[in-house]
């Protein structure tokens, strides 16, 4: 009978292990890993991280995924800090694809290459919609077209994807815009109801509670079909515009990517691969998200290294289109 009872604990065991850490190693067990946000607390970022987080603890068989807020500089600053971290498996983060556009054009604030990332995956593709305040006069896209006077938009900060998207759309459709940096998370929604911005251009799932909610409205999107909403590539009078908001586009491909530092030893960023992809598949993961309103429609390892790498590999004569969009259209 301790036989039969000693093996079937084994046996668990043994199954158990299996199904929990993908890759058979125990190196994570007993430990803490750091999961960097490169926003505030609130907003999608860290809604997606602390959901991914609780599951990267069972599949790592960690003691915790802690997750750590390192906001400014419209992500730039938890980039960084990413970027300097220790590349022993125990750190990892997630910031805003949009940090190519400042790669691209040489922002120096940037201490990093985004190529040199060990890139663990993306959640989702992002679409992006301009969202207007149920407060706006703006309506509908043909109101923001034909705008006399600059319609204020809120964005997180110079440099992030919020506010270069911005740049390029206003560039490609020649929209009258005043666009004020330093909306981080929730805190572009908290202004539009406070009417000191009329709108914001962000990922679709950032704002569908808001919308959800009444405060809000979608009067377009780039990147993917919302309804019968008019879609920015439709609106495009030019080459050139088509060219901006292709751009656009490819970002919202890779949505919310996480990664590694580089240096990361390719045994731990297998692990942090596979558990990464088992969260992101697990049933229950998958509920939980969908209570959220999360959209999940994920992409793997490798292929959103190249996602990265393509999107940096641009002709000159592109780099200078986004440099002068984006640097040219600065208030």
């Amino acid at each position: 009978m301790l036989r039969t009872i000693v093996a079937f604990f084994v046996v668990a065991s043994v199954a158990r292990s299996a199904q929990v850490v993908p890759v058979g190693t125990n190196y994570y067990q007993g430990k803490n890993v750091t999961y960097i946000v490169a926003t505030n607390a609130g907003g999608g970022y860290d809604a997606y991280a602390r959901l991914i987080g609780k599951y990267l603890q069972k599949y790592l068989l960690a003691d915790n995924v802690i997750i750590r807020n390192v906001p400014g500089a419209g992500h730039i600053i938890g980039a960084n800090t990413l970027w300097r971290s220790k590349p022993d498996g125990l750190t990892i983060g997630t910031f805003n694809a949009g940090l190519i556009y400042g790669q691209l054009v040489g922002e120096k604030a940037l201490r990093f290459d985004l190529r040199q990332f060990e890139w663990l995956g993306t959640a989702a593709r992002e679409p992006r919609a301009v969202v207007v305040s149920e407060n706006c006069a703006i309506k509908n896209v043909a109101d923001l077209m034909a705008a006399s006077e600059p319609v204020k938009f809120g964005s997180a900060g110079i440099g992030s994807a919020s506010y270069s998207d911005l740049r390029l759309l206003a560039d490609a459709l020649e929209l009258k815009v005043n666009l004020i940096p330093g909306f981080d998370g929730t805190e572009g929604e908290m202004s539009m109801m406070r009417s000191e911005i009329c709108a914001i251009l962000g990922s679709t799932s950032s704002f569908q509670n808001f919308v959800n909610a009444g405060h809000g409205s979608y009067i377009l999107t780039i990147g993917g079909g919302l309804g019968n909403l008019p879609n920015a590539i439709d609106l495009a009078k030019s080459d050139r515009a088509r060219r901006l908001i292709s751009i656009i586009d490819a970002l919202a491909q890779l949505g919310r990517i996480s990664a590694a530092p580089p240096g990361t030893a390719r045994e731990r960023v297998d692990a942090l691969r596979a558990a990464y992809k088992a969260s992101l598949e697990d049933p229950e993961f998958l509920a939980e998200a969908r209570t959220m309103g999360r959209p999940i429609e994920p992409t793997y390892g490798d292929e959103v290294a190249h996602l990265v790498v393509d999107a940096l590999d641009q002709t000159p004569e592109t780099i200078a289109l986004i440099e002068n969009a984006i640097n040219g259209g600065s208030q």
